[in-house]
């Protein structure tokens, strides 16, 4: 019985922990610069987690932060995060 309750914990902990991750770095504008750029998706069993996009110009760089939930965007993706976290979900 106290090896059951231990491992119900663990499964709990393990659902919710990161489980799958996809990376990609790329140039989002054309002729300039390099693949500077990166997104950044980290999903846990139930693909619920957060997509981190780093947009980098030469005037600076900008961080966004999307939260996704059972597969699902709370926010609209570009193109490139769509690839990336269909990616992740479905090939991990």
């Amino acid at each position: 019985e106290e090896f059951d309750q231990r491992i119900d914990l663990l499964e709990k902990i393990a659902a919710a922990s990161i489980q799958k991750m996809g990376f990609i770095r790329f140039n989002p504008f054309q002729n300039t610069g390099g693949d500077n750029s990166f997104i950044l998706v980290l999903l846990d069993r139930a693909n619920t987690g957060v997509i981190l996009s780093s947009l980098y110009m030469r005037e600076g760089v900008r961080v966004y932060a999307k939260s996704i939930e059972k597969g699902k965007a709370t926010h609209a993706l570009s193109e490139e995060e769509k690839k990336v976290l269909e990616h992740t979900m479905h090939n991990q």
